[in-house]
């Protein structure tokens, strides 16, 4: 299974990105990944946490708006260049990437963790594959 990713729809005010931490604190819930995007009016937490599921679910219950989409990890060298090797891959297949953001997680053999967001993940996942680039699953992180 690919990995699910939490968005949460925040009001610009102070204190959102806090009162969404500590519902998610309270509930065991480990954030592994977050990115922030924000307009005038109101911003969208990303977040890759250990239970999704039950995030959304406390999130819910807490009166926040909650969606889940399926994102693509990927694992990639950690120096200089490291991701532009996946990169080239998705620009040779003409596979546009929405956003991306990195993982903040247990990482091995030095290696960095991306999330990518693209229109087709299983034919992403598929030139990446075939293209020797990692692939990491839900239930490796």
């Amino acid at each position: 299974m690919h990995v699910k990713q939490v968005s949460v729809f925040l009001e610009n005010k102070s204190g959102r990105l806090a009162d969404v931490t500590r519902v998610l604190g309270s509930n065991d819930i480990d954030i592994t990944a977050l990115t922030i995007a924000d307009t005038a009016e109101f911003g969208i937490l990303r977040l890759i946490v250990d239970n999704p599921d039950k995030a959304v679910e406390v999130l819910r219950k807490n009166n926040f708006s909650v969606d889940i989409t399926e994102v693509i990890a990927i694992r990639v060298d950690n120096k200089p260049g490291g991701l532009s090797v996946a990169l080239n891959h998705l620009q040779n297949n003409n596979i546009g990437i929405e956003y991306m953001y990195s993982y903040l997680g247990n990482t091995k053999d030095g290696k960095a963790i991306i999330i990518i967001r693209v229109e087709d993940i299983e034919g992403t996942v598929k030139i990446l594959k075939d293209n020797g680039i990692e692939i990491v699953y839900a239930d490796e992180i």
